[in-house]
């Protein structure tokens, strides 16, 4: 998969308008001056040497510099991904809680008036689009005379975790409700299913708690679907966060590659679309490995 991705960003960043180095130069860098730009980054070269060079590069966690003024793509990654990490996984963690709660709800009171407002919200979320709900927030919750939360920006270096958390609450709410959507459908599918399986009866036949039969082997069994869905839908959540980080003001890879885009930076751009790529790859890894703990059974197949 990282290997397509790589392939592919090449091929639309070698297509698009425009010439790499009329772009760091300038337009009134003379002719000799671009063409020396080209020979020393190798664009005179084949598009499949060039392509195998990066790939050289790749491997060597080597993303090339900027234009001028030259700066290692991998160190401003370094800077900006943590950001956009941070904020990925408080969306993780909001949508997670809301999923289950809402879908757990659902199914307990399936097709009665508690499931059917679970039904409006979760469609309602569907349809709303992240940044959209992003800018609804500022306007609520950050502006007035007594705003509950800043408007933008990270939080300044060395700030407490309550600082943190009042900068990103915004934008990692506007990230997680749209995702949680989709959760709570399938949490509760999962949850339905399992409640109508005979040893669900059984158990509370024989007197177990009903309470406990679910916290204990009901809601375990049917979180082996909700956590594929969960891994597939990092990769919206990472690439919602690069937009939704533009509207928050936050240094994350969402500037970077807005940078790059204006720039014509294409080592910026590959640098950044790749490292978005391979951590949603890591991610769904861990997220088959976590099969295994949710579900034992799994261990001997």
């Amino acid at each position: 998969m990282i290997l397509g991705i790589s392939l592919l960003v090449f091929i639309i960043l070698k297509l698009a308008p425009g010439d790499e180095a009329t772009s760091a130069l300038g337009e009134g860098a003379s002719a000799e001056a671009k063409e020396a730009y080209r020979e020393e980054r190798g664009l005179n070269d084949p598009l499949f040497i060039q392509y195998f060079s990066f790939l050289g590069r790749l491997i060597r966690l080597d993303f090339g510099v900027t234009t001028p003024p030259a700066q290692p793509v991998s160190e401003m990654i370094a800077k900006a991904f943590p950001l956009t990490l941070q904020l990925t996984f408080l969306g993780v963690i909001i949508a997670v809680v809301i999923s289950l709660i809402f879908g757990v709800i659902g199914a307990l009171y399936r097709d009665k008036w508690p499931d059917q407002l679970v039904r409006i919200f979760s469609i309602a979320a569907i349809a709303t689009p992240s940044f959209w709900l992003g800018i609804l927030l500022i306007q609520w919750l950050a502006l007035g005379e007594n705003p509950l939360f800043p408007s933008g920006g990270a939080a300044p270096a060395g700030s407490g975790a309550g600082t943190w958390l009042q900068h990103m609450a915004l934008p990692a709410l506007a990230l997680a409700i749209p995702v949680s959507a989709s959760l709570i459908r399938v949490v509760r599918t999962s949850m339905v299913e399992e409640l109508d399986r005979d040893y669900v009866r059984t158990a509370i036949g024989n007197g177990v708690p009903p309470n406990e039969v679910i916290s204990r082997n009901v809601l375990r069994n049917a979180l082996v679907t909700p956590v594929t869905v969960l891994g597939l839908r990092i990769g919206y959540l990472l690439g919602g966060a690069v937009v939704i980080e533009m509207i928050f003001s936050l240094p994350g890879m969402g500037q970077l590659i807005m940078n790059g885009i204006t720039n014509q930076d294409t080592n910026l751009v590959q640098g950044v679309v790749l490292a978005i790529a391979i951590t949603f790859v890591l991610v769904n890894i861990v997220v088959d490995l976590l099969y295994l703990l949710i579900n034992p059974r799994i261990r001997t197949v």
